[in-house]
């Protein structure tokens, strides 16, 4: 074996040729194996990495599902496109504000330059690929793999699109992966233009001149440029073509809308794009370097008027409205019934899925959404909200901020207002408010505000009526009330008093509290809790509403829904859901949703017309908005209601016609008190000429809407009835005397059938300034005729002295109450005085005292009798002649106080002297009266005469055919033939035929043929063929055939034919043909028969006056 060692050199230099010739043999075959073998590594690596990669490939797509051609049609032209709000008439409105601006357009509308620049920058091949480009996919994955700091990207149209649409921007290696699978799948699917019109559609471009997000080639040309997609030139499709790469670098505005002061990355990017057109044969030289030279920054667009901006209130409330709808038709679309799953958990999860459902569709999903709202009446009611002189001050407070740090915020007056088709329900215009910049909320459909008066007639009245409990002419008080025991005060009205009784028109007219919260507490609880359902108002109550505070609007409703209730009135008691929405379309036209009306019976046609009638009254003198129909720059036949919540914080006006119903609310949003008078304004009118004014703008748009040539019709079954305004029933002879008939209209089904019973005759008293029927012990002098009416209609339990409150033509009408009594009798009268020719005292302190008794004696120590008496509605005074008086107060109970002290008018002697001298006994008083009164006028006259009459205020004197012969006498009359002998008397009458002989007497009567001997009496009297024998008797009397003999007595009567024997006796007294024999005895009486020839005769007296009429539609509720 050889040590030489192998040398390449010293092999190739050998000469020997065999030896060359099989080296080189050995040599080729030696790399010939070794190109096999390492061929067929490669070879076996290729299938390695390619099935590696394959499979890996595989299992990042593995959870893809298979797409049919539906799929993904309806995947990738479904373009997040804005939606359009359109007002009535189909009147384009504008975009609905959405992160993103669209406007879908086809291919062949979009500038070839665009097209073409877009091709030659994004995707060169895009006509000869199928989806994905290899040479640049390897490229992508190696530079992603090796970290390359340069990354080229290797995406096709096709994919750009599958990424926007289809799938997610994220980058990972199975979104990838779906992505070219997808876009080889599209390729198969679809023709290159529909791709491309697709792309142009869905990529996006920045922003536009207004600051806003814009994709695809529409809103990009006219957000960037103001042009239309065909219209773009070379240099403008150049530069939109570069925004896609970095669409908010490359942009010219910020987010603000503002250009920037640099923008030359995109103008670069530009430069870039026009570089690769002309390489690519889209352009020529010369009209590349005209591109180059036009002038991007002067050619840019200037921001426009947002819809939004000049719509506001319009188009978030559509949105609003729009949202509710399609939440509904996705509902529907998934057949989900919401009411059938019992899981509250699962259903709130649903709602709010399809709520945000909703919300992404309505964004991006390009609806055109159709409102009921007409552009010109919407445009002219804004000018007159914008331009209104008279809004109440601006109020400015101080706040707390989210950084702790003082925030002043300003607040205005806020007006809301709704215009409502009676018989459709659509909503024809709104106000939302004065500013929406200043508060972003509409006051007009979502402002939850008290109604104040404007429930009364809602509930109250309207209820009342359809229910028959109340009529426009049933008579109701407006007098003090408590809603309960535990009210320390009554129940006020805005004016803070009471009216008294009125009709149910005139509570309406003058919008009275009292009387609406009384009629209101008779309707059935479940009754009214329905109509205010039937009204719409459901959402806004709670469990338990009405309370008794609910008519004078204690629950708070939007402006909308108070609209929609009061066009229930003009609308024949029919109320049409209102609605804002008519219809809405998706991107491909199809029409999803359409509103169909709905009508709620909540009124009959004839309980509709009767509020029309009485809400007519609220517009003229006497209501509390007379004024505004000059304030109308036309006439049409409203009925309408003022409003004012408590502290004056909400103002309203409702007003309807046969065509439409309008409504105004003004208020603060702090809900502070509204300033009641602003340019010498109160409140009421301000809102009433505001309302004007936003009526007489839509008057002038559409006259025929706002001004109806017809008024409103009556239905039929409205009559004109007569009736009792207490009950309700056909009038009583006691209910026409107590002036409590009313003449008024009546829905035919409720006229009375029956006599009224609400009412009787009583008699009455006054006990702490309340009126209360007498007491069987009451003395009849002390008492007044009057009228009760009976609880079960009119509870006036707490109401005091009802006659503060009632007309002067129903005088004398009462609680039907019995008088209270103390069981004490009244103390001593502290204050009876003497002044020239009569005595007075002031009224005793004690309440119940309902009289006074007046007692004379002709000299000091003399025996005292009672001369007069006065009841507690008279004066509490007492005119006569030289004498002691003394005065006593009487209860309601007939209890009398002891004697005041002694008062004396003129001289008076002692009783020892009177004895011994034959002097002229002084005269209490004066007697005319034929029938034996005291001759005072006004008073109740206690000698009866002629079987048993007796007349009140008559004092009349006759003098006929009859002599009189007077010696040193006072006021002796001789009457009708009858003779009148007096010596040293006062007051001796002798009437009718009768004879009159006395002496030494005062009042000594004798009338109608009867005779009268009297010695040292007062006032004896003789009437009607009787015989009275007296002797120092005071007030002794006999009347109609009846004999009196009586000693030392004080007002001992004998009537008709009765016989009266009695001895010391005060106040001794026979009637109708019974004896009385008593002795030593006070008030002792027998009575037989003595009712039958009685009747009084009453005067009435007017106790003030009550003429009120209404303030202006200035109201305050207490609730």
């Amino acid at each position: 074996m050889s040590n030489e060692k192998f040398s390449m050199k010293e092999f190739f230099s050998r000469k020997e040729p065999k030896y060359v010739v099989k080296g080189v043999r050995i040599t080729s075959q030696v790399f010939w194996n070794i190109f096999l073998i390492f061929a067929t590594i490669a070879l076996i690596t290729m299938f390695f990495v390619g099935g590696a990669a394959a499979g890996y490939f595989a299992s990042l797509v593995q959870d893809e599902p298979i797409r049919s051609y539906e799929d993904m049609e309806r995947d990738i032209y479904d373009y997040e496109e804005a939606t359009e709000i359109y007002f009535a008439d189909d009147i384009y409105l504008g975009d609905l504000p959405s992160p993103l601006e669209r406007r879908e357009v086809s291919l062949d509308n979009i500038s070839e330059h665009l097209v073409n620049a877009v091709i030659a920058t994004e995707d060169e091949y895009f006509f000869e690929h199928e989806g994905i480009v290899p040479k640049a996919l390897f490229r992508a994955v190696f530079q992603d793999f090796s970290n390359a700091s340069t990354q080229t990207g290797g995406s096709t149209l096709t994919q750009q699109l599958i990424k926007n649409q289809v799938l997610s921007s994220d980058v990972t290696h199975d979104r990838k992966a779906v992505e070219i699978l997808l876009a080889m799948r599209a390729e198969n699917f679809f023709e290159k233009d529909q791709i491309l019109e697709a792309y142009m559609n869905v990529v996006p471009f920045g922003r536009n001149a207004n600051g806003r997000q814009v994709a695809g080639a529409q809103a990009a040309a006219q957000g960037i440029f103001g042009v239309d997609a065909s219209e773009l030139n070379i240099a403008q499709g150049a530069f939109i073509a570069g925004l896609p790469q970095s669409p908010f670098a490359y942009t010219p505005f910020t987010g603000q809308g503002e250009v920037k002061e640099s923008f030359d990355a995109g103008l670069n990017r530009m430069n870039t794009v026009l570089s690769r057109m002309k390489s690519r044969g889209y352009i020529t030289e010369e009209e590349y370097q005209e591109a180059l030279n036009y002038d991007i920054r002067e050619n840019l667009a200037e921001p426009q008027p947002r819809s939004f901006d000049e719509y506001p209130f319009v188009i978030n409330e559509a949105r609003r409205r729009a949202e509710e709808k399609i939440f509904d038709y996705l509902l529907e679309q998934d057949d989900v019934d919401l009411d059938e799953i019992e899981d509250e958990n699962r259903r709130a999860l649903l709602v709010t899925r399809y709520e945000e459902e909703a919300t992404r569709a309505i964004q991006r999903d390009g609806f055109k959404v159709h409102t009921t709202i007409n552009k010109e009446i919407y445009d002219a009611q804004q000018e007159v909200v914008e331009n209104f002189e008279h809004y109440g001050p601006n109020r400015t407070e101080i706040l707390e901020g989210e950084d702790g740090e003082d925030v002043e915020v300003t607040r205005i007056e806020e007006p809301g207002s709704v215009l409502l088709d009676n018989s459709t329900g659509a909503v024809i215009s709104f106000v939302g408010g004065r500013d929406f910049e200043h508060q972003n909320f509409n006051h007009a459909t979502a402002a939850h505000r008290s109604t104040g008066s404007t429930m009364k007639p809602l509930l109250t009245y309207a209820v009342g009526f359809e229910t028959g409990v109340l009529q426009p002419g049933f008579i109701t008080p407006d007098t003090p009330f408590n809603y309960n025991d535990d009210e320390e005060q009554p129940l006020s009205n805005f004016d803070n008093e009471y009216r008294g009784l009125m009709t149910a028109r005139e509570a309406h007219a003058s919008s009275r509290n009292v009387p609406a919260v009384r009629e209101f507490l008779k309707i059935d609880h479940d009754i009214a809790r329905e109509a205010l359902i039937n009204y719409g108002f459901g959402e806004f109550l709670d469990d338990a509403e009405p309370y008794a505070s609910t008519p004078l609007g204690t629950v708070d409703l939007t402006v909308e829904a108070n609209t929609s209730a009061f066009s229930t009135f003009g609308n024949n008691g029919n109320r049409k859901e209102p609605y804002m929405i008519d219809r809405i379309e998706n991107s491909a036209g199809e029409v999803i949703f359409e509103h169909e009306e709905t009508e709620t019976e909540v009124l009959s046609p004839q309980t509709a017309y009767l509020m029309i009638d009485i809400m007519r009254d609220v517009l003229v003198s006497g209501g509390t908005a007379p004024q505004l129909p000059d304030f109308l720059d036309f006439e049409a036949d409203w009925a309408g209601k003022t409003g004012t919540s408590n502290e004056i914080i909400d103002a309203w006006f409702v007003g309807v016609n046969p065509n439409v119903t309008q409504s105004l609310w003004i208020g603060y949003d702090d809900r502070n008190p509204i300033q009641e008078e602003v340019d010498n304004i109160r409140y009421g009118p301000r809102t009433q000429m505001l309302w004007a004014q936003l009526a007489n703008a839509a008057y002038e748009i559409d006259p025929d809407l706002m001004a109806p040539s017809e008024d409103f019709e009556s239905p039929g079954g409205i009559v004109s009835e007569t009736v009792c305004g207490i009950s309700g029933k056909l009038p009583s002879d006691l209910c026409e005397e107590a002036g409590l008939v009313t003449t008024d209209l009546f829905n035919k089904e409720f006229v009375p059938t029956e006599e009224d019973d609400s009412l009787e005759r009583v008699q009455y008293v006054r006990v702490d300034d309340g009126m209360y029927k007498a007491l069987d012990s009451t003395p009849s002098e002390f008492t007044r005729s009057g009228v009760s009416v009976k609880e079960e209609y009119f509870d006036f339990a707490d109401d005091g002295d009802i006659s503060e409150y009632i007309p002067d033509d129903w005088d004398d009408l009462i609680p039907d109450r019995d008088a209270p009594d103390n069981g004490n009798t009244p103390g001593r009268l502290q204050s009876v005085s003497a002044s020239g020719g009569s005595i007075s005292w002031n009224e005793h302190p004690e309440g119940d005292v309902v009289g006074y008794r007046v007692y004379y004696a002709s000299n000091e120590g003399g025996s005292f009798r009672e001369v007069d008496s006065v009841r507690w509605d008279e004066d509490y005074d007492y005119s006569g002649s030289s004498g002691v008086y003394h005065v006593t107060a009487v209860d309601v109970a007939g209890r009398e106080s002891s004697p005041s002290s002694d008062v004396t008018l003129g001289s008076v002697s002692s009783s020892d002297e009177d004895e011994e001298e034959s002097e002229e006994s002084p005269s209490p008083g004066s007697d005319d009266n034929n029938d034996g009164s005291d001759g005072n006028d006004e008073e109740n006259n206690d000698s009866n005469n002629d079987e048993g009459s007796q007349d009140e205020n008559d004092s009349n004197n006759d003098n006929n055919e009859a002599t009189r012969e007077d010696e040193d006498e006072e006021e002796n009359n001789n009457n009708d033939g009858g003779s009148n002998d007096s010596d040293n008397s006062n007051n001796n009458g002798n009437n009718d035929g009768g004879s009159n002989n006395s002496s030494n007497n005062n009042n000594s009567n004798n009338n109608d043929g009867g005779s009268n001997n009297s010695g040292n009496n007062n006032s004896s009297n003789n009437n009607d063929d009787g015989s009275n024998n007296s002797s120092n008797n005071n007030s002794s009397n006999n009347n109609d055939d009846g004999s009196n003999n009586s000693s030392n007595n004080n007002s001992s009567n004998n009537n008709d034919g009765g016989s009266n024997n009695s001895s010391n006796n005060n106040n001794s007294s026979n009637n109708d043909g019974g004896s009385n024999n008593s002795e030593n005895n006070n008030s002792a009486s027998s009575n037989t028969n003595n009712n039958d020839s009685n009747s009084n005769t009453n005067t009435s007296e007017n106790n003030g006056t009550n003429n009120n009429s209404g303030n202006d539609g200035e109201e305050n509720n207490n609730s």
